[in-house]
């Protein structure tokens, strides 16, 4: 079975399905930002401008946990059990990012 990912080339492969979810979902978070530029240029009001920069940003972090989860399960077990000493430490400092 191909391991996920390659510490040594800092590349993952995802199922198709995945990267196929994450791209529609992406896709869609741009047509949201594109919204709001709009929104913007048209002197929309403010509030209504917020909920959709929201909407937007919660879009995006679903797909974050998306990737999170699929990084967790699969590249952070993969190299623990290859016994690789910097994961933890890298993966503490992706954690401090996400938590910012």
């Amino acid at each position: 079975m191909e391991t996920p990912h390659c510490a040594s080339c800092e590349v993952t492969h995802r199922p198709v399905p995945l990267k196929e979810d994450m791209q529609t979902r992406l896709k869609r978070i741009e047509g949201q930002v594109r919204g709001i530029a709009q929104m913007i240029e048209r002197d929309a009001y403010c509030d209504h401008v917020l909920h959709q920069v929201a909407a937007a940003r919660c879009a995006l972090e679903a797909v974050g946990k998306l990737v999170l989860e699929y990084h967790i399960r699969h590249c952070v077990t993969d190299r623990i059990r290859q016994e690789d000493p910097e994961i933890i430490e890298e993966f503490l400092g992706t954690i401090k990012t996400l938590l910012r």
